[in-house]
């Protein structure tokens, strides 16, 4: 059954005053990492609402540990870690089936001096929605969701069975997208509404998390200090090494089929910093955590390892022991989305009914969940959205009518893809 893609669009238009004010209860929930579960809690009565089955569980309740895709846990209490998957089923599926995902947990809000407003209070100003979570990846949530009810505007549901997820531990981990998979929701399909520009991932890049705990030789700081015995100042040494590491690994990325035009894709980020106990000692310990990116085609142990060797060489210019050196949140595998799958097809042909042209593809220096769908489980998996700026800053925030384009561009791909039955 075909639909009328004008009709689909003043569908969404007709929704959309709905959406935004439905997208704006979203992002006032403060969705960071141990605090999901209000957020989810309101989304599964939301599903519950539209008439699907909701499964409501918590990350510990899934053996994922070990598991391809797999990231170490550290400081999280999985018992709060609060997952939702909603099913819209059909007694007789005719179509294709399809994953629609996006996470619900945000990044902290950093220094509150550099918001100019309440990060869980958005505002619209100039046709953009801003807040912490408007854009990365709220806004995709509130398009998945808001594609299937134009459809059912229109007097239409899937003709096939279409899992509504919302996860969480993308910003850290991507174990939510992982249990989610473990716990037996698979499709033909799966389709990740991240704030692309109106592109879809062609490749991304993967990242670990590390810690170094960064021993010193303590003293009064009236006593001479030798080199790395001040811990704190140890640390500059060790992002020295780790910087240099990075360069040599973007000078290798020159000649990557998907990342050789961007420059220096690969980075490096000390993110958090902690050590000493008192003023007037040399401090003892230091802890620095940190992030770099990884290159598909560069294996995970590859890159730990290269990490390892830094660490030792550094510590050896100091003279001092080597540092312990944990791997504590990401362990992300970098991975090309290859072209020619009938779903980006079928994508291309819903984004040009509503954009009017091609559909482009990007190579995304960050990494997203849809790794997980295409390289561990074999699902054709596409991430595509719309115009997003400032995610991860306070500038944070959404470009609307994008958002009114990519609830159109996902109701389109619904209906091709898994086709649509009368609402019964």
């Amino acid at each position: 059954m075909n639909v009328d893609r004008q009709q689909l669009g003043e569908a969404v238009a007709a929704g959309f005053a709905d959406q935004l004010e439905w997208l704006a209860t979203l992002v006032r929930f403060d969705s960071t990492r141990g605090n999901e579960a209000a957020c989810q809690d309101w989304l599964a009565a939301e599903y519950a609402a539209r008439g699907w089955q909701v499964d409501r569980y918590t990350l510990d309740e899934v053996a994922i540990e070990g598991l391809p895709g797999y990231s170490p846990v550290v400081d999280a209490d999985y018992s709060r870690a609060v997952q939702v998957v909603a099913t819209h089923q059909v007694p007789r599926p005719r179509g294709r089936s399809l994953i629609l995902q996006g996470h619900i947990d945000v990044v902290p809000t950093g220094a509150p001096e550099l918001w100019e407003h309440d990060p869980f209070e958005p505002r619209i100003v100039d046709g953009w929605m801003h807040g912490r979570g408007a854009a990365d990846m709220k806004c995709g949530v509130s398009a998945m969701v808001f594609a299937l009810d134009a459809l059912r505007r229109l007097g239409y549901v899937p003709a096939a069975t279409v899992h509504v997820e919302t996860v969480s531990e993308e910003e850290c981990t991507g174990n939510g997208a992982l249990s989610t998979l473990v716990r037996g929701y698979r499709a033909d399909a799966a389709l990740i509404p991240e704030s692309m520009g109106h592109k879809i991932i062609r490749a991304e890049l993967g990242s670990v998390w590390f810690r170094l705990r960064i021993l010193g030789q303590p003293g009064h700081v009236l006593a001479a200090a030798a080199p790395g015995a001040h811990a704190i100042l140890a640390a500059t040494d060790y992002i020295a090494a780790l910087q240099q590491l990075t360069a040599q690994i973007n000078v290798e990325a020159r000649s990557h089929p998907h990342f050789g035009v961007v420059e220096n894709p690969v980075k490096f980020n000390p993110g958090k910093i902690r050590g000493g106990d008192w003023l007037g000692s040399v401090p003892s310990w230091c802890e620095l955590e940190c992030r770099l990116s990884v290159l598909p085609g560069h294996s995970l142990p590859e890159v730990r390892a290269r990490v390892a060797a830094a660490v030792a060489a550094c510590a050896d210019r100091l003279g001092t022991p080597v540092p312990a050196l944990s791997w504590i949140g990401f362990q992300a595998d970098g991975h090309v989305f290859g072209p020619g799958t009938e779903a980006e097809a079928v994508l291309a042909r819903a984004h040009a009914a509503v954009l009017g042209g091609p559909l482009e593809s990007v190579a995304l220096t960050a990494t997203s969940d849809t790794r997980f769908y295409d390289l561990y489980y074999g699902i054709p998996a596409l991430c595509y959205g719309g115009h997003a700026r400032g995610m991860h800053a306070p500038s944070e925030a959404v470009d609307l009518e994008s958002l009114r384009r990519t609830t159109e561009v996902i109701a389109g791909f619904v209906a091709d893809w898994c086709g649509l039955d009368p609402v019964g």
